[in-house]
């Protein structure tokens, strides 16, 4: 996480509003880019709510996994709602500008959303951890119980983390120019708007970062130690195929929301421009929503024969009723 401090002869104090300067260079493709992020955020909110009414209606996915799964999809709804529509919005119109209020409101979300993904990515990988190192208990440990106990931790952690977090950057004075070279209110570029040092700062919200960000990935890995010596020990081929392929889809998960999210935060300033975090940003914020519920689908069977079942349904009540 880079901070600059404001210039001398720009203390002029921000009291309105920040402008989003976002895609505003590439002039000619606005109406183009304002397409392309709208059927990506249809298809976004589609596929993750397709996946939290199949495993509603499905009594046959009311299993930890997909009690665990069912939440990511929520998530991503708010996570990438939290940016995208505000971002549609400003390709659309000449004044791109978002107030203070309006600005702490999406961080505060985004954050939040954020830290809570990732502690969820680690209850996920304990699950599969679980259900592949130690099946014989996996119903016992695994119970309804400590399913919502996991939850619960990581809806708190995240909320109390970025809430401290987000509430002590917008106590910051900002001044200057009320220009963001970005198209939404993360972290970075907002905290560059402080025209005080915050120097001492930084090393708190570092700590935090890998304490609550860096932990979980942490976790992850370790999990993914013992469940891959786990299934190389197994006797058949055929055993090994079905227990990585009960982790595969969320392993995929963990690699595109870490490796975005890592590279964007830990890489050195010296290889960081302004438009190359932007495109780095759509991929955590547009693109890896969208893929998620395509990754749980696409490889998963169980997902798959509970759509079909649906539909199956759907069209027998239909005909029943004609």
């Amino acid at each position: 996480m880079t901070y600059s401090e404001r210039k001398p002869n720009e203390n002029q104090t921000i009291s309105d509003v920040f402008i989003l300067v976002g895609f505003s260079y590439l002039t000619r493709l606005q109406i183009l880019l304002f397409l392309v992020f709208l059927v990506i955020y249809l298809v976004t909110l589609v596929g993750n709510l397709l996946i939290i009414l199949l495993i509603k209606l499905n009594p046959s996915l009311h299993t930890p996994m997909y009690f665990f799964l069912l939440n990511l999809s929520f998530l991503e709804i708010c996570y990438t709602s939290s940016v995208v529509p505000q971002l549609l919005a400003h390709l659309l119109v000449e004044q791109k500008t978002l107030s203070i209020a309006g600005c702490a409101a999406q961080m505060y979300i985004f954050t939040i959303m954020g830290l809570t993904e990732c502690c969820l990515l680690a209850a996920m990988a304990y699950d599969r951890y679980i259900a592949i190192c130690n099946p014989l208990q996996y119903r016992t440990i695994m119970s309804g119980q400590v399913c919502a106990q996991l939850v619960g931790a990581s809806w708190t952690i995240g909320i109390l983390v970025e809430v401290v977090q987000t509430t002590w950057i917008f106590s910051l004075p900002f001044c200057g120019s009320n220009r963001i070279h970005h198209f939404f209110c993360d972290i970075p570029p907002v905290i560059k708007m402080a025209c005080t040092d915050t120097s001492k700062n930084q090393i708190v919200v570092l700590a935090l970062s890998v304490l609550f960000i860096m932990s979980p990935f942490l976790l992850i890995i370790l999990s993914y130690i013992c469940i891959i010596s786990t299934i190389l020990k197994l006797p058949s081929a055929e055993g090994r195929r079905k227990a990585f392929s009960t982790c595969s889809s969320h392993l995929m998960v963990v690699t595109l929301f870490y490796g975005t999210a890592l590279f964007t935060y830990l890489r050195p300033k010296s290889i960081s421009t302004q438009e190359g975090d932007q495109m780095i940003s759509l991929m955590y914020t547009v693109v890896t929503p969208v893929l998620n519920p395509i990754i749980y689908t696409l490889r998963n069977k169980e997902v798959k024969g509970a759509f079909r079942r649906t539909i199956g349904k759907s069209i027998s009540s239909h005909n029943q009723r004609n």
